[in-house]
């Protein structure tokens, strides 16, 4: 991806947390990034993958 990513925000179950992961769209995709560290770079991922990861956190499959 060549975009640069937009729009970041982080969950809303985060609340006034700071120990959390942000996210900006990213052309069709998304940016993930350390909120505490956001020099550090971010993580980008396709519209698919994207949306195929937020299906698996709704149906519980990352749950420990």
């Amino acid at each position: 991806m060549t975009a640069q990513p937009v729009g970041w925000r982080k969950s809303s179950r985060s609340a006034q947390e700071t120990d959390c992961v942000e996210v900006g769209r990213c052309g069709d995709g998304a940016a993930v990034r350390d909120s505490k560290h956001r020099e550090g770079g971010y993580l980008t991922v396709s519209g698919a993958q994207w949306r195929s990861f937020v299906a698996g956190v709704r149906a519980g499959r990352f749950d420990g």
